[in-house]
């Protein structure tokens, strides 16, 4: 093929790779990044000084919400202190705290002199020391006094802020010590907020973040919520949950899987104890294929179930990886734990976790959460816990029997849940719907009653402080006895 001859007006071209010529966008929406920088007077003043109209008015300027769309700001009681099991809003009224708000209040609002002044001896002596930085007396005790209640050889301890990192650690962990990436949780739980936390939670607020982080497979419970496994008997039907589990394992492939992760007692989920045998065939599993047991007790450690963890209700039982938050503090400072097994701690000898955080050992948070385990321990809190547990499951079963509303209930230690149904047996709404008309009247006739608590419809928790007396949990009882008459007429029945 041949070309005509370039004329000598034609413009010379180069054989080349040069850029393309650009310009970047020019800043035009411009805003005064760098006012005077002063104090409003009304900072100045003393804790308790605000008006309600002040405290609503910078609430619906700034707050946002989380797990509530942020309209609901405006309607959230404010609570101006604490005492006792009792809470108080600015208008005086007195609610009896029925869920030990998000189930972590452990200790109520009155807390043992020594705690206050453990943690603020340490605030004044040494508010902070960067976990990999230096090492100070308060971690080094917690962390052997985890060690020594803790049962078999779980002995390593990293103390975050949330049970949320708590558990990001964890999955973390797992996969480095394995090698392997996937992990496996259940559809009824919630593991956290953050990325690989809430991930592995199977709840609808998993869906609210995307649901794009890879490596997290859900299993169903040992109870789904809408049908039955197959079987005659409570054992046949844990065995074929088992079963189902293996054969998912088998699948994904056993070489894939880093890490079983559950909580040892459903929580948010609706108070879910696993049937007898089931933990211990869990924890069989993860041997038969070297995979990792993680129990989140995020929720119940420390006390709640009438154990210091519910995993020691599954008799043979050990864990891998236990984590806990909420009780480990008594929710009086943000502070959480990750526990793992002496042949896990001792792999990252000569590496490292992979995992932290700026607050991860914060000592004013350990030296929190020091005297509050102590005091849990030397106050027989737990005992107190088993010493009411009967009359807790009396007083669930009696309010079940009156209430038609009430399908069903579920309890242990301290905790408890009521199932809700409709007049044909059916369920009422599912927890990612907005709060049906008849929730809306039950939770004024709650408050109306003196009540405060977690709201989770179908399920109706119960979770007080551990140290409520008995008079506190029958008068608290008898109050959602009221609350309850308004559901049954609310629903239909």
């Amino acid at each position: 093929m041949s070309f005509p001859a370039a004329s000598s007006a034609s413009r010379v071209v180069v054989r080349g790779s040069k850029s393309w010529p650009h310009k970047a966008p020019i800043l035009t929406k411009t805003f005064d990044n760098n006012p005077p920088l002063t104090l409003p007077p009304e900072h100045d003043l003393p804790m308790g000084a605000w008006s309600s109209e002040q405290i609503r008015g910078a609430v619906g300027d700034s707050v946002m919400l989380t797990w509530m769309p942020g309209k609901a700001r405006h309607n959230i009681p404010i609570i101006s202190h604490g005492e006792g099991v009792y809470l108080f809003d600015e208008e005086g009224n007195k609610y009896l705290d029925w869920t030990s708000q998000a189930v972590c209040s452990n200790l109520g609002y009155t807390l043992p002199e020594q705690i206050i002044s453990a943690t603020t001896r340490q605030m004044e002596e040494l508010p902070f020391v960067y976990g990999g930085m230096g090492m100070t007396e308060i971690r080094a005790r917690l962390s052997s006094l985890m060690n020594s209640i803790l049962p078999g050889d779980l002995q390593g301890m990293v103390f975050p802020s949330t049970g949320s990192e708590a558990n990001e650690a964890a999955i973390v962990m797992a996969r480095r010590f394995t090698g392997k990436f996937k992990v496996i949780n259940w559809y009824r739980s919630y593991h956290g907020g953050t990325a690989n936390s809430k991930q592995a939670t199977g709840d609808f607020r998993r869906w609210q973040g995307g649901d794009f982080v890879p490596g997290f497979i859900k299993a169903f419970n040992p109870y789904p919520l809408f049908f039955d496994l197959a079987g005659d008997t409570e054992v046949e039907r844990t065995e074929m949950a088992l079963n189902m589990l293996e054969e998912q394992v088998f699948n994904e492939g056993p070489d894939t899987i880093a890490l079983i992760q559950l909580e040892s007692i459903v929580g948010t989920g609706g108070v879910i104890l696993p049937p007898e045998g089931y933990m211990q065939g869990v924890r069989a599993i993860c041997d038969k294929y070297d995979i990792l047991l993680h129990c989140d007790e995020v929720m119940v450690g420390f006390g709640r179930t009438g154990k210091l963890f519910g995993f020691q209700h599954f008799e043979g039982v050990i864990p891998d990886i236990v984590t806990a938050a909420k009780g480990i503090s008594s929710a009086a400072v943000p502070m959480s734990m990750c526990a793992t097994r002496k042949h896990i701690m001792e792999a990252f000898e000569e590496r490292p976790l992979g995992w932290g955080s700026t607050y991860a050992s914060h000592p004013v948070a350990m030296a929190c959460a020091y005297e509050t385990i102590k005091h849990i321990i030397k106050n027989d809190v737990i005992d107190h816990v088993n010493n009411l547990e009967p009359v807790f499951e009396n007083a669930m079963k009696t309010i079940a029997e009156n209430h038609p509303c009430i399908k069903q209930y579920r309890s242990i230690g301290m905790f408890g849940c009521f199932d809700v149904q409709l007049p044909n047996g059916s369920n009422p709404q599912l927890h990612h719907e907005a709060l049906d008309e008849a929730f809306v009247k039950y939770k004024k006739a709650y408050s109306d009653n003196g009540l405060i608590g977690l709201m989770r419809p179908p399920q109706l928790h119960v979770a007080p402080p551990l140290v409520i007396s008995n008079e506190e949990l029958l008068d608290g009882f008898d109050r959602q006895d009221r609350a309850l008459d308004v559901l049954d007429e609310a629903l239909g029945f």
